[in-house]
C-alpha cells in the first residue's frame, strides 16, 4: 500500500488522515519526548481507547470539550481521541489564567474541561473549580480508557465545525475562531508542501500544542511520515540537548525562536548550535530582513518564513528554492487554493484553510466582505512573482498630523541598528499632532546606551522621511510578549506610556 503526501491530503477528516498514515507506516515514530516514543500506529490504537474512555464519561459527537494542557504526548492522544469521536474541542493555551479561561469556557459552553492539575506551580484544577467549569478532569499522565468496541463510527463530514480556537488576545477579549477538520487539513497541507520535508527529517514542536500551529504541524507529520520532538517547556540553552540528541533537522516557531537560536549560536561562533539542523521555519510575527541575513550567515542554515493567523493557519510560506532576496523581504507565496486580494492596501483571503467565522455572528459579519474574503487587518502588497510583502497593520498605522505612518517600516529600519535587539514602534496620543511616534527598544547585550538623537540620526541616514521620525524613545529590558509565539504585545506598551 503506497500513497503520496498529496494523495493523503485528500482525507476528509483528521482521523481519516491518521488512519491512513497508521496503515502505511505503523511502526515509524511520530512524537518523541524525553525518552518516550509514540508511533503512528500507537497513536491510532491508543487514541481509540481514550475515545472509548471519554465516551464512557458522556462525551458524544458534537459535545464541546475544552482542554488546557501543555505540549505532551498525552495532549496529542486526547486531541485525536476527541477527533475520533467527532466532539467539538476548544484548546486553551496553558499559560492563560482566570480571565481568558473563564471567557473561553463561558463562550464555548464547554461541557467538559481537561486540565493538567498542578503544572509549573499553578493549580489548574483549582482554577477550573473556581470558575465553575463543568466536567473537570485531569489529563496530564492518566487519560480515560475504554473498550473501542463501544464507539460509534468515526466522523465522515470534514466540513462540520469541530474546533474553537482563541485569538491571542493582544487587544481585549479573545475571539472564538471556528474551524473544521478540512480547514485545518488544508492549512497543514499548505505548510507541508511549502517546506517539502522528507521521511528522513526530524521536526520539533516547541510552542504550545493548544496553538493553531499544533494541528497545522501535526498534519505535516502525518502527510510526510516523519517525527517531531515535543517540548513541554521550551527554553534555550536547556532545550538544545534534546535537539542534538534526536537530530532535529527542522526547528522554529516564530521570529522570536529564530532570535533565540541566533543568540545561542553567537556564544560559539562557527560551531553549529544544532549540527543536524538544516532549516528554521515559522510565522506568526514579522521577520526583519536583517534577521534572515544573520541566520544564514552565522548559523549556516536556511530560513523560510510564512504568514498565518488563528483564522487562517497557513496563508503564505517561503519555499526553499526562493531566492535569498525573496526569502528575506517577503512572506512567501500562497499555496494553490488560497486567494489573496489587496483592497485599499488590506490583505483579504479566501480559501479552504480560512475559518468559518467566529462564535459571535456579529464578528463574523464584520470580518468577511461581500465576496466572502476574510478581512485580515494586515496591510501588504503582492510582487510580480506573486510573493506577499506585509507592510503593517491597519490598526498599527500611526496618524501624525493627518499623515499615515507605518510602524513596521520604522521597525524594519531600526532592526538594522547594531545596538537594537528588538523594537516596537507605537503611536501615542498627542494634543498637537494627533499621535506621536514612539520607539520602544530592547537593546542587544553589551550595547552602549541609545539616545533619541542617535536613533533619529540613524533613521535619517537610512532614508526615512522626516515626518516619520520618532519623537520619543523608551529603552526597556524586555518587551512584553505573549506566551505562545512570543509576539510583542503593543497594547501593553500603549497602556504603559500613554499619558506619561
Amino acid at each position: 500500500m503506497t500513497e503520496t503526501p498529496h494523495a493523503l491530503s485528500s482525507s476528509r477528516t483528521l482521523w481519516e488522515l491518521l488512519a491512513r498514515r497508521a496503515a502505511l507506516t505503523p511502526g515509524r515514530p511520530l512524537f518523541l519526548q524525553d525518552d518516550r516514543v509514540l508511533t503512528f500506529g500507537a497513536l491510532r490504537t491508543r487514541a481509540e481507547r481514550v475515545a472509548a474512555g471519554l465516551y464512557g464519561m458522556g462525551v458524544r459527537p458534537g459535545t464541546v470539550v475544552a482542554w488546557q494542557l501543555p505540549t505532551r504526548i498525552e495532549t496529542a492522544l486526547l486531541s485525536f481521541a476527541l477527533a475520533r469521536l467527532g466532539a467539538v474541542q476548544t484548546p486553551v493555551i496553558p499559560f492563560h489564567r482566570d480571565r481568558e479561561v473563564g471567557f473561553a469556557l463561558r463562550e464555548s459552553k464547554a461541557e467538559f474541561f481537561a486540565v493538567p492539575g498542578v503544572w509549573r506551580g499553578f493549580d489548574h484544577t483549582e482554577m477550573a473549580r473556581r470558575l465553575g467549569a463543568r466536567g473537570v478532569f485531569e489529563a496530564y499522565d492518566d487519560l480515560p480508557d475504554g473498550d473501542p468496541s463501544v464507539l460509534p463510527p468515526p466522523p465522515s463530514d470534514g466540513t462540520a465545525v469541530r474546533w474553537i480556537y482563541w485569538t491571542s488576545g493582544t487587544t481585549s477579549d479573545p475571539k472564538g475562531v471556528l474551524h473544521t477538520d478540512r480547514s485545518l487539513l488544508a492549512g497543514g497541507s499548505c505548510l507541508a508542501h511549502a517546506l517539502r520535508p522528507s521521511a528522513d527529517d526530524v521536526g520539533s514542536i516547541a510552542f504550545p500544542y493548544a496553538h493553531i500551529g499544533g494541528p497545522d504541524y501535526t498534519v505535516m507529520l502525518l502527510l510526510y511520515g516523519f517525527p517531531a520532538v515535543l517540548f513541554e517547556q521550551f527554553a534555550l540553552p536547556d532545550a538544545l540537548e534534546a535537539y542534538r540528541r534526536h537530530g532535529v533537522t527542522l526547528a522554529g516557531g516564530s521570529t522570536a525562536f529564530y532570535s533565540m537560536f541566533l543568540a545561542e549560536q553567537r556564544k560559539q561562533p562557527g560551531v553549529p548550535v544544532v549540527p543536524s539542523l538544516r532549516l528554521l521555519a515559522g510565522g506568526g510575527a514579522p521577520k526583519p530582513p536583517e534577521l534572515y541575513d544573520d541566520v544564514i550567515s552565522e548559523m549556516g542554515v536556511q530560513l523560510t518564513h510564512g504568514y498565518g493567523m488563528t483564522e487562517v493557519p497557513m496563508i503564505t510560506m517561503g519555499a526553499p528554492d526562493d531566492t535569498p532576496e525573496l526569502l528575506a523581504t517577503t512572506e512567501g507565496r500562497p499555496p494553490e487554493g488560497m486567494e489573496i486580494r489587496i483592497v485599499d492596501g488590506e490583505v483579504r483571503l479566501r480559501g479552504e484553510a480560512v475559518c468559518r467565522g467566529y462564535l459571535d455572528p456579529g464578528q463574523t459579519a464584520e470580518a468577511f466582505d461581500e465576496d466572502g474574503f476574510l478581512r485580515t487587518g494586515d496591510l501588504g502588497r503582492l510582487t510580480q512573482t506573486g510573493h506577499l510583502v506585509l507592510t503593517g497593520r491597519l490598526k498599527d498605522v500611526i496618524i501624525r498630523k493627518g499623515e499615515n505612518i507605518s510602524a513596521q517600516e520604522i521597525e524594519d529600519l531600526l532592526h538594522r541598528h547594531p545596538a537594537v535587539g528588538d523594537v516596537a514602534v507605537i503611536g501615542l496620543p498627542d494634543a498637537a499632532r494627533g499621535e506621536l511616534v514612539c520607539a520602544v527598544v530592547e537593546q542587544r547585550p553589551g550595547a552602549g546606551a541609545l539616545t533619541l538623537a542617535a536613533v533619529t540620526a540613524f533613521l535619517r541616514a537610512e532614508g526615512l522621511s522626516v515626518h516619520k521620525l520618532p519623537e520619543r524613545l523608551e529603552v526597556v529590558e524586555a518587551l512584553p510578549r505573549g506566551e505562545t509565539l512570543r509576539k510583542v504585545l503593543k497594547y501593553k506598551l500603549r497602556e504603559r506610556y500613554a499619558g506619561t
